[in-house]
């Protein structure tokens, strides 16, 4: 009788988060406790916390005598012998229930059914809001929050919301520090189970995904997905300064630095600098290799073979790389895609402070220092300073060749005319 008087009651209480209604004040007050993520009901036997008295109460009995069934292997207790049971067989591995489709086992009824029901495609939860089907209820209540915007599960941590209770146990690991998917081979440790079943495969080599055009296989779902845009021309990254288009958004980062003439990342054994940490990380490791690629020629050595092969082509006069727009050769392919820009006109190396575009980035990194004022390449002789080493070079000579600084020939580093 009282639960037929709840469908003739006026829903009274509205909730100010989500909108959802009640008839009773107290059923609210317990709903909101979903947001705000309070938990005012602590066990005083072990400290657990609980949003309502009847979650507290049953966690209770737990620690009541003679009401604990606890299991010898884990240690896990449970309120009821025949949960007990059925937790044992996880360690027994008697799993009674047998799927006949795909010959999975499971301790209980409930767990077989979902199973099958995967197997049956029967979805039948409906969302009325645009007709999605679903398997299991808890999958239809999930998904209608996308509906109403309801995020009913708050981080007390930063308050972020989320509209499922697991959504909000994952991200609640990156406070905690827990990572509890662990990999057997290597001991690495992951946040989600779907990091770790990724990373596993680097030691299967198994390769799941694979590219209908081409039959390439990847690891990972995304790589496929970016992939896949090499076949179909879809270029949706723009480069906002030349208006290049790119299929990958890291190959449009790599192309951004083109356009900087900055070079931040510098190497502490020889000087060299670069654009992005990544480069420098790699060019480091030149110092650390092993050169054993030496020429016969010179004795100059290297840590690649394949720069050996393009340094002996300076011996033996070797330029296999030719121009299809005037004949010209070169010893390097990116030397020849350096000349082809003269024939293409392009210049992809732009001023960020004017707009001026450049064939190469070094005569861009000159250039920019007009607008910073840096000239770091100073006369040992007579302290001048230059804004390019070859201007520093040319009044080098005139040192040698007995002119003193100072005289009007040498007006800005060059003989006046």
């Amino acid at each position: 009788m009282y639960h037929k008087g709840i469908h003739k009651q006026e829903d009274t209480y509205r909730c100010p988060n989500c909108g959802k209604s009640f008839h009773r004040k107290g059923l609210l007050v317990s709903h909101q406790r979903l947001h705000t993520a309070e938990k005012p009901f602590a066990c005083s036997v072990c400290g657990k916390a609980f949003r309502e008295r009847a979650y507290l109460n049953k966690h209770q009995k737990i620690h009541m005598a003679g009401r604990c069934y606890k299991c010898l292997e884990c240690g896990k207790c449970f309120l009821r012998k025949k949960s007990l049971q059925i937790h044992q067989r996880i360690h027994t591995k008697d799993n009674l229930h047998k799927c006949p489709e795909c010959g999975r086992a499971f301790c209980t009824k409930s767990e077989l059914k979902k199973q099958q029901g995967i197997h049956t495609g029967v979805k039948p939860h409906e969302c009325l809001d645009c007709g999605k089907r679903f398997r299991r209820k808890d999958y239809l209540v999930t998904h209608q929050r996308t509906h109403t915007v309801e995020k009913p599960y708050a981080c007390p941590e930063c308050g972020r919301a989320f509209s499922a209770k697991e959504q909000l146990k994952k991200h609640q690991r990156i406070h905690t520090g827990e990572k509890p998917f662990a990999c057997l081979e290597c001991g690495r440790c992951f946040l989600r189970k779907e990091s770790l079943v990724n990373h596993q495969r680097i030691h299967t080599g198994e390769k799941p995904y694979e590219c209908p055009e081409c039959g390439k296989c990847f690891c990972k779902k995304g790589l496929l997905v970016s992939h896949q845009k090499i076949h179909s021309g879809e270029k949706p990254f723009l480069c906002p300064i030349c208006g290049k288009t790119f299929s990958q958004k890291q190959v449009l980062m790599s192309h951004q630095g083109i356009h900087i003439a900055e070079k931040p990342y510098q190497c502490l054994e020889c000087g060299r600098e670069f654009q992005r940490k990544e480069y420098l990380q790699a060019h480091q490791k030149i110092h650390k290799e092993e050169r054993s690629y030496g020429c016969l020629e010179c004795g100059k050595s290297f840590h690649k073979k394949g720069i050996l092969v393009s340094h002996q082509r300076t011996h033996t006069g070797e330029k296999p790389f030719a121009c299809s727009e005037c004949g010209r050769c070169f010893g390097e392919s990116k030397v020849l895609k350096r000349h082809q820009r003269i024939h293409t006109g392009e210049k992809p190396y732009k001023c960020l402070e004017c707009g001026k575009s450049f064939l190469r980035s070094d005569a861009l990194v000159e250039y920019h220092r007009i607008h910073t004022g840096e000239e770091p390449y100073e006369c040992l002789e007579c302290g001048k300073r230059f804004r390019a080493r070859r201007k520093l070079v040319a009044h080098q000579k005139l040192h040698k060749g007995g002119t003193r600084c100072g005289t009007p020939e040498l007006e800005d580093g060059f003989p006046s005319k």
